[in-house]
């Protein structure tokens, strides 16, 4: 397959800058077999069944995005930086400018949070900072905002709102870079409504990096070489999904986040306990082992996402549900709207 099978026409207008408030108003496109219903999120109350297992990525985005400066002599220079991902020491991070940037030089983020520069590419750094542990944790929570995806940035300025907005209710383990935001959708009274409709729970943690943006550049889509994200998936949390499955019931991840973990835990055909990096590809030909649904965004064209999804639905089918949400005025990517796909 060639990357520009997944290319698409997406107006302007349909990215959404703002999710839905509440969060369950939100529009929910579900995808059953070749049938196509308009519903919203609240009414996934209607639609798992009792017995259903929704897989959960209890990730927490940290405040990635940080304003400094470095300085020669008298000069100073104003440096953004995102964090991407931790690397060996300290942080791989995105910089702009990068070229105003040397090695072994300071970039001062706040009176309490510093870094050195320890090496740097074409396209990014690498920061070591003057703080470990909780320490560094604090300082960042002061200094940092949410990194909210290019294309919502490109739009407008992240604000204090974005630090609610951008994080599921679920959160716990801090680490990622971007939100698992199929998951924004949910709420407290929406889980407790599931529950008590006696659908189950399972968290899993994917720590989501900044590469989840990164453009495919290469036409041959199999030659494709996906980064790498730390996840686990507990003794626990394996055998729960496990039992689900030989029960007959359904295992349905929230997100592609979740996706990807449970199937790299699961490649020997049933789920095992899993901690490390993943960097799992699923385009078209994939073999699912676990994942019998996905309740998902809609994802930017020549994505791998759009590859992941049309992998579970096959192409053609992901083609009719993309062209009806965009006929419907569906909102697309992070604060968008959601989609529930059941093969």
């Amino acid at each position: 397959m060639k990357l520009s099978d997944f290319d698409f026409d997406l107006p302007e207008r349909l990215i959404a800058t703002r999710p839905a408030r509440p969060r369950t108003s939100a529009r929910l496109l579900l995808a059953e077999g070749d049938s196509i219903r308009d519903l919203h999120v609240r009414d996934l109350v209607d639609v798992f069944r009792p017995g259903d297992r929704l897989v959960l990525n209890n990730t927490r985005v940290i405040p990635a995005r940080l304003v400094g400066h470095r300085t020669r002599g008298d000069a100073q220079a104003k440096i953004e930086v995102t964090l991407m991902e931790p690397a060996a020491e300290g942080w791989r991070a995105m910089a702009k400018p990068l070229r105003k940037v040397n090695t072994g030089e300071a970039i001062v983020f706040s009176d309490a949070l510093s870094a050195v520069v320890a090496d740097k590419t074409d396209s990014d750094l690498q920061l070591v900072f003057n703080l470990k542990g909780d320490d560094f944790d604090a300082a960042l929570a002061q200094a940092g905002g949410m990194p909210l995806p290019p294309y919502i940035a490109a739009k407008r300025a992240p604000d204090a709102q974005d630090e609610q907005d951008y994080q599921t209710v679920f959160a716990r383990h801090a680490g990622a870079v971007a939100a698992p935001t199929a998951s924004l959708h949910f709420d407290q009274p929406l889980l407790e409504a599931l529950r008590d409709k006696g659908v189950a729970f399972t968290e899993v943690t994917l720590h989501v990096g900044a590469g989840t943006f990164l453009p495919v550049k290469v036409e041959d889509v199999a030659t494709h070489k996906m980064h790498a994200e730390w996840g686990q998936v507990t003794p626990a949390a394996a055998d729960a999904i496990n039992a689900t499955k030989d029960a007959g019931g359904r295992v349905i991840p929230v997100g592609t986040t979740a996706l990807r973990l449970i199937e790299s835990a699961a490649r020997s055909g049933r789920m095992a306990p899993w901690q490390g990096p993943t960097d799992i590809f699923i385009y078209p030909g994939f073999r699912f082992h676990v994942t019998d649904a996905l309740m998902t965004n809609f994802h930017l064209p020549k994505s791998t996402l759009l590859m992941l999804v049309s992998a579970l639905m096959g192409k053609d089918r992901m083609d009719r549900v993309y062209a009806h949400a965009i006929a419907s005025d569906y909102r697309f990517f992070s604060y968008g709207d959601a989609s529930l796909l059941i093969p």
